[in-house]
């Protein structure tokens, strides 16, 4: 087994790194990988204060347990326009070993081009509170979900380009708070945004997960992406990963049926450990 989300207390995460690595080799792991969210630059509960700390910690478990487990130093690396859009200074400055490109703040329409950007300006798609969500997309879009939902994704695809992580995270992630409530995920508009992003990442060569968090959350009733876009993923040959997006030792556990899942389906390139 491995897994290549993960994080820990140094963001969000609810156990040490040691604490996750043991778990892992408890269960027969033979991969681990660390993605803390990445340092931003405005103070926040969720993200990499101790950068220094973090690498060093991860490096000194990887030459612990090598006879073990395989460890690897990644970041889940946060796609901003305006405040955090190059993810080379981080790489180099930690020498990582891989990242996963996500976008989770999408700063308003209105602000986007100034410099510099506060908390204030982005429209926050996660979190534990839905209302945050709608909050956001009233604040910063004026509750108009379609040009939210095109910044969110139009945000993807630039990190995409102009980043090539060596995963991409949860490229549908924008459905989560949804919940239906604003938008269903058949409806035509949505659907080309979606499928744009996809045919990108087939375009880039790029490794796309199959995150599970949403379902043992209770979050969200599918994987990111959703099984549609599993399906055109699987026309396209995108090479996948089943991630568990774990912040506690127990969700390295929860794939949620995903390998069934994509063996059921006949997906052609379900990868186990990463190429790096």
């Amino acid at each position: 087994m491995t897994n290549y989300h993960t994080h820990s207390c140094y963001c969000d995460g609810k156990a040490t790194p040691r604490e996750m690595v043991e778990f892992a080799v408890a269960h027969g792991f033979s991969e681990l990988g660390f993605t803390g969210h990445c340092p931003l630059p405005f103070e926040n509960s969720y993200s990499i204060t101790d950068y220094e700390g973090y690498c060093n910690e991860i490096r000194a478990l990887k030459s612990e347990y090598a006879d073990r487990i395989k460890i690897l130093l990644g970041l889940e690396m946060d796609y901003v326009p305006g405040m955090l859009e190059d993810f080379t200074p981080l790489i180099e400055q930690g020498g990582l070993e891989y990242t996963i490109g996500s976008v989770h703040l999408i700063p308003a329409p209105s602000t986007s081009h100034l410099a510099p950007l506060t908390a204030d300006d982005l429209w926050m798609i996660d979190g534990s509170r839905y209302q945050t969500y709608d909050e956001g997309l009233m604040k910063h879009f004026g509750g108009d979900i379609r040009r939210g939902v095109k910044a969110y994704f139009h945000n993807e695809n630039a990190m995409l380009e102009r980043n090539r992580p060596t995963v991409v995270g949860h490229p549908d992630k924008i459905v989560m708070h949804n919940r239906d409530r604003y938008f269903h995920e058949d409806e035509p508009w949505y659907r080309d945004l979606a499928l744009e992003t996809i045919h990108l990442i087939h375009e880039l060569g790029l490794i796309c997960e199959i995150n599970t968090r949403g379902i043992y959350k209770g979050r969200h009733a599918d994987y990111y992406p959703g099984k549609w876009l599993i399906q055109e993923m699987k026309t396209l040959c995108i090479p996948v990963i089943v991630s568990t997006d774990a912040h506690a030792p127990e969700d390295l556990l929860r794939t949620e049926g995903a390998y069934e899942y994509l063996r059921e389906i006949g997906y052609p390139e379900v990868l186990q450990t990463l190429p790096v």
